[in-house]
């Protein structure tokens, strides 16, 4: 008669079978061997090595079996690992229950199997031998079936082991750490807080930088120091994990609170910065994360420990404690990074805006910047300060300006039809410089919309150029050979601004908005951007100046001989039918003559902006 596990006994043996990862996965050697051992042994000629699934029997190896699995239903394999208990059936025609099963109908008469068992007593299913005629057992055979589920059962164990243990550490994985965990769950008490502790041993420039210029020993060298350090500082009797390549954690025991581990965690990690500096080169860090029991999962445990590690990198320790708002701002830029990429192929979430830039002079509008906006679809409005700088240290650099590229040029296109000869700006990051073929791909756009590259300009930030100067001196002067504009973007903010002013083939200087907020009241600003305004003149730059909101600012700006200005006294970024309409309102003498009238007696001067060209 069939035995029948309660629920919660099947459903720990279920759980222990899928933690071995054994289910579906290829042929073993090591268990074809004992499985043809058991054919011979018994003189019979199917045997195999069965787990028992929740609704199959699933062969891990066998003998004279084509099919990898049968059903659960009436197998008895399945009694096997019901009852945990040694099965023989001498003649399945004769048994009362499995004369139906699908076995006897397929002529099996004869079945043995023993149970394989782990070590807390779960029955995985059975090492199993079959034959097509009825037969008796000796003692000896059931001795020698049992000798060989326990053979089974070793290399079931041993296999297990060598996926838990990190080959170079020594200690054991993070498969070991999720299963650790869950027993923690079974076992302490319901919401029980506890800590984990995550050990990185170096900043990911670290190692980045000793991939290139070390041996290949360089990173076993630094595990397996750190794995020796970990044992010696956390004693006998504790465990400590080695969850990725550089990074470990330990579970606190009951009881550890932040203020009485935190010391003693920071006073350890002195000693590892200084072992860590001296001979690998290496800046550890250490992210403690407060976790209850039955509450948090193993991976969000992890997830929360390695955010909290990252962060402790700034930190004067190295040690941080987990800070939710921080992981939810870390999370949120995750988060608007995946979302741009569907955003640049979903139409209506990004779009242009246009701020004006004016002439001084005559209070003319002589250009415009391209700026990009987002409306993400359930986060609403994102503000550009927040998702620009995310983007232009990602891989999404490059498409980013593809498509504001496109969509300036196609707005230019509009404009021209309609009558309005403006020049365009459009901001380029320094991944755009690294493209082989950037320039080409300007080229290219301007050819597919029509236009002449007079009426567009690129905006580059000295830092962009300072990343690999070569490079991008080489995308520059293919860029200008074009005929298309080059602005020093945020100028004054970079690294050698005066060096590079006489390198650059830019035809404008656009003074960041920095230097001129205080500028009608603070003196060694006005001589500053004083200074940079001449100098750049005299190098042949035209001088944009930005961020421009009030008229002091401007009076000032005028007086000094700046050519262009931009900012909220002007206008805000505008839609692109607004901007038109702006455009169309500042034309009319009244409203020039109202931009340039707070400063009487100013002298214009010549402008040598590009003319609109052919359309």
């Amino acid at each position: 008669m069939k035995t029948i596990e309660c629920p919660l006994q099947e459903a720990r043996r279920l759980d222990a079978l899928h933690k071995l990862n054994l289910l579906d996965t290829p042929p073993s050697e090591a268990f074809d061997r004992i499985t043809r051992m058991a054919a011979s042994l018994f003189g019979l000629p199917i045997a195999a090595v069965s787990l028992t699934d929740s609704d199959r029997q699933w062969f891990k190896s066998r003998v004279g079996v084509e099919y990898s699995s049968i059903p659960r239903l009436r197998a008895p394999c399945g009694q096997v690992a019901d009852s945990g208990a040694l099965l023989v059936i001498p003649d399945l025609l004769l048994d009362d229950y499995f004369r139906d099963s699908p076995l006897a109908a397929s002529g099996i008469r004869y079945y043995a199997g023993a149970p394989l068992m782990t070590l807390d007593g779960h029955c995985l299913g059975a090492m199993c031998v079959l034959g097509t005629e009825p037969r008796q057992t000796t003692p000896q055979e059931m001795a020698a079936l049992r000798d060989l589920a326990s053979m089974v059962m070793a290399q079931i164990e041993l296999t297990h082991a060598l996926g838990r243990i990190d080959a170079v550490s020594g200690l054991p994985n993070r498969t070991q750490f999720i299963d650790d965990f869950h027993d923690l769950q079974l076992d302490a008490a319901p919401h029980e807080q506890r800590l984990a502790v995550m050990i990185n041993l170096a900043t990911p420039e670290q190692l980045g930088h000793a991939a290139r210029a070390m041996k290949s020993s360089y990173l076993d060298d630094l595990v397996t120091g750190a794995a020796k350090w970990l044992r010696e500082a956390i004693g006998p009797g504790r465990t400590i994990y080695h969850v990725a390549t550089v990074q470990f954690v330990l579970l606190a025991p009951a009881g550890a609170t932040l203020d009485t581990w935190l010391p003693g965690i920071e006073s350890r990690m002195q000693t590892a910065l200084a072992i860590a500096k001296t001979r690998y080169v290496a800046t550890p860090s250490v992210g403690v994360v407060p976790f209850d029991v039955g509450v948090d999962d193993s991976l969000n445990v992890l997830r929360k420990a390695r955010s909290a590690a990252h962060d402790a990198i700034a930190c004067p320790s190295h040690v941080a404690v987990y800070s939710q708002s921080e992981d939810a701002l870390y999370q949120r830029r995750f988060t608007l990074l995946n979302d741009f990429s569907a955003a640049l192929e979903n139409t209506g979430q990004l779009r242009l805006v246009f701020q004006p830039r004016v002439d001084i002079a005559t209070g003319e509008c002589c250009g415009a910047e391209a700026l990009l906006r987002w409306n993400h679809p359930t986060l609403g409005v994102v503000g550009p300060a927040e998702f620009i700088p995310i983007v232009e240290r990602s891989g999404l650099a490059q498409a980013a300006t593809a498509w504001v590229l496109d969509a300036a040029l196609r707005r230019q296109r509009t404009w021209r039809d309609e009558g309005l000869f403006i020049d365009v700006s459009v901001n380029v990051s320094a991944a755009n410089l690294m493209e082989p073929d950037f320039a080409a791909c300007v080229a290219a756009g301007l050819a597919r919309h029509g236009l002449p590259a007079s009426c567009l300009e690129l905006e580059i930030t000295e830092s962009a150029i300072m990343e690999q100067p070569q490079k991008a001196h080489a995308a520059l002067a293919a860029i200008a050979a074009l005929g298309v504009g080059l602005a020093i973007d945020d100028f004054g903010t970079g690294y050698s601004s005066l060096a590079y002013l006489q390198k650059m083939p830019a035809d404008v200087v656009k003074i960041d908005q920095s230097f001129i907020r205080e500028i009608d009241s603070d003196v060694r600003q006005q001589a500053l951007v004083s200074v940079m305004i001449t100098l750049s003149q005299d190098l042949g730059h035209r001088v944009v100046a930005e961020g421009v909101e009030t008229m002091a600012a401007l009076d000032f700006l005028r007086k000094a001989g700046c050519d262009e200005a931009q900012g909220y006294l002007f206008a805000r970024p505008l839609e692109a039918a607004s901007f038109q309409a702006w455009c169309a309102a500042a034309r009319a003498p009244a409203a020039a003559a109202a931009v340039v009238a707070a400063a009487p007696g100013y002298a214009p001067r010549s402008r040598s902006a590009r003319g609109p060209g052919p359309a």
